[in-house]
């Protein structure tokens, strides 16, 4: 029995997945196998000796001690692509109510609902105050072509912009997944000088934080209009506000609102909606569950933001399921201890992640002989051994 932690609102067609009878799933197990979370902060929080993986149903995973997870061979999956209809919606939206100010209209109508039959003529005279610019023809560029920005991308094109698109780690699948009429920026320059609009989508780590700051604000065409659903701190928002103030920036639309874009002037401060759509919290859960599952049970990983990616179907009655260093000669020194206990393996693999300190070994065999886990176990260089 597997016992696993919500620390949010999990939606049930995710948990449905984990059979009742494998699964245990509560908010209060002391020392759980594997933990659900969404929002939840867990930096403070401290972990079981049996804590094998947490899986965040979202793409964000700063809400959790990445680092900290990989120095104790916990792994941490996220759900990529599993909210990016969601995002994508609202991202067009943010198009369309950051090149018309259509709050401010209503805003203003609101304000004139007194004025009984007088309405009508006050808007035909008033409606001037609140114009802007039509966004086919104009030029949108979308930093971050995955999932997400790729799906921006093709459908800004059906609008009739014209899209460039930049993403220095492209994948092949996202490739594909990009129309052959997006403009390929071979850098953020590209960006900053030719486009109208700038939507943002790349993850956040230390390096990115306030990618978007004055010096890439100063390249910008004037009156450019910026899009943020992908992370708060990827903007400055000191920089954003000063150069509203001069009218660099027409409007920044943010899906992070805080004491600063709260109730700021052309800032358009959205209370957080990427994902919040019940089509999109169901992905996430699913997908979130189905890592979760495939890794307890299996051993595979798949979508780990700390961890090398591994899967292998299962030709064997057991499987041996290795966190070592990533050194030389740790392979030889597995399978020599393998053979000095008459184990054959029946299938094997080994994977390694750029920038990760771990490698991840499977290995299928027919029986567990006696001993075998302490065997490994005590090769320098093992951090973590278990039997699925």
């Amino acid at each position: 029995m597997f016992n696993i932690n919500t620390l949010n609102s999990i939606a049930q067609i995710g948990l449905d997945r984990l059979d009742t009878a494998k699964y245990s799933i509560s908010d209060n197990h002391p020392d759980p196998d594997g933990i659900m979370v969404r929002s939840a902060k867990m930096h403070d929080m401290q972990f079981g000796d049996r804590l094998l993986c947490i899986a965040r149903a979202g793409a964000g995973t700063n809400n959790i001690p990445v680092d900290r997870c990989t120095e104790s061979g916990i792994v941490v999956f996220n759900t990529p692509g599993a909210n990016s209809e969601a995002v994508t919606e609202l991202a067009l939206c943010a198009l369309l109510i950051s090149s018309r100010d259509i709050f401010g209209g209503i805003d203003w109508v609101k304000s004139i609902s007194d004025q009984g039959d007088e309405i009508p003529k006050m808007v035909e005279n008033g409606k001037k105050a609140y114009i802007g610019p039509e966004i086919k023809g104009k030029t949108l560029g979308v930093i971050g072509l995955g999932a997400i920005g790729a799906k921006i991308a093709n459908a800004a094109l059906s609008l009739g912009m014209k899209v460039y698109g930049y993403d220095p780690y492209l994948s092949v699948d996202a490739a594909w997944a990009l129309s052959s009429n997006i403009i390929h920026a071979t850098n953020t320059d590209v960006i900053y000088e030719n486009c109208d609009y700038i939507t943002i989508h790349v993850p956040y780590m230390d390096s990115t934080r306030h990618f978007i700051n004055r010096e890439a604000i100063a390249k910008m065409k004037q009156g450019v209009r910026i899009i943020n659903l992908a992370r708060g701190e990827l903007v400055d928002d000191d920089a954003i506000i000063e150069a509203i103030d001069v009218n660099k920036v027409a409007r920044y639309v943010t899906d992070f609102p805080n004491a600063k874009t709260a109730n700021c002037p052309n800032i358009i401060a959205i209370p957080h909606l990427g994902a919040s759509t019940p089509e999109s919290e169901d992905n996430c859960a699913v997908m979130a569950a189905i890592e979760l599952k495939d890794y307890l049970e299996n051993g595979n990983i798949t979508n780990s933001v700390n961890m090398p990616a591994a899967s292998m179907a299962r030709t064997a009655d057991a499987r041996l399921c290795i966190f070592h260093k990533n050194v030389p000669d740790m392979i030889a020194k597995i399978t020599t201890a393998l053979s000095a206990k008459g184990v054959n393996i029946e299938n094997m693999v080994n994977s390694g992640r750029k920038g990760c300190p771990l490698a991840y070994t499977m290995i299928d065999m027919d029986a567990v002989p006696d001993g075998l886990l302490d065997a490994i176990g005590s090769i320098e260089g093992i951090k973590r051994i278990r039997i699925v």
